[in-house]
């Protein structure tokens, strides 16, 4: 097989803060490929017929047809003529700041695989970025911007959003939350790390937490540190400031504090209450 030519033009554009990208790519006739990339890309067909084949598939590419490309995936496929093509490149930040804006999961947003999509809203937004290349870029960054978001949010309006469980975390992620939480207690507890575990963002936890336990994360974590202490007071043989510790307290007073908030009781009451009096 002929090997793969290909001549990928960048078009100088400034990149916007949540990365929409512009670039015009001239191939001549032959094996065409497209690499993997970190950014979604949607190629736009901006010039003259061009037939061709992939694998056993025959096609004819007319202006305005588009492939769409979801990060991590490449393509090849072969011309019988040059052509000319638009790549729109839209960053994973910017698809999340589109689904966030829409109130979608950001964590499961993401592009399907398409080829000779005919969509005119995403023409017309090709046209109107191809137009501002070639004037030099006059309206700035947010401009472009502007339509990369609109881009993606179009993008993402195309497909059902993906059904959430009212009951947030899955049975698996909440189980292994609240273990790590109770294996965890007499330690430095970061929503980061908890995260980490649930296998989602920060922010996503925030919310579907809540909406599994009623709770905020560091609310349910401040109720297990309380009924931790209770348990240790009431068992008796360690020192207030020892239980402290080993509840994950900062100090015995704070310990007093959330004790008094949650339980309506003080440390010093709960251990005169305990079998070793």
């Amino acid at each position: 097989m002929q090997a793969p030519r290909t001549q990928e033009q960048a078009a100088g554009a400034p990149r916007p803060r949540l990365g929409m990208r512009l670039e015009v790519l001239t191939t001549p006739a032959g094996v065409v490929s497209l690499e993997a990339a970190d950014d979604h890309r949607l190629r736009v067909h901006a010039g003259s017929p061009v037939r061709g084949w992939c694998g056993a598939h025959r096609f004819v590419y007319t202006r305005g047809d588009v492939d769409v490309l979801p990060a991590g995936y490449s393509d090849v496929w072969e011309e019988q003529d040059a052509g000319t093509s638009l790549i729109l490149r839209l960053s994973p930040s910017l698809l999340r700041r589109a689904a966030e804006d829409m109130g979608r999961n950001p964590d499961t947003a993401g592009l399907d695989l398409r080829h000779q999509l005919r969509d005119p809203q995403v023409e017309h937004i090709a046209w109107a970025l191809d137009a501002e290349r070639v004037a030099g870029y006059p309206s700035g960054l947010l401009y472009t911007e502007s339509l990369g978001l609109a881009l993606a949010a179009h993008l993402l309006g195309r497909a059902p959003a993906p059904s959430r469980s009212p009951r947030g975390l899955s049975k698996q992620q909440l189980r292994r939350v609240t273990a790590y939480i109770e294996e965890h207690l007499d330690q430095r507890l970061s929503l980061e790390r908890l995260a980490g575990v649930a296998e989602i963002s920060a922010s996503h936890l925030k919310t579907l937490f809540k909406r599994s336990t009623g709770l905020p994360v560091h609310e349910y974590v401040v109720q297990r540190r309380v009924e931790r202490a209770r348990a240790l007071l009431l068992r008796g043989d360690l020192p207030a400031s020892q239980v402290a510790i080993e509840a994950g307290f900062a100090h015995q007073s704070h310990m007093a504090r959330c004790m008094r908030r949650v339980l309506g009781v003080t440390p010093t009451a709960l251990a005169g209450r305990s079998p070793a009096r």
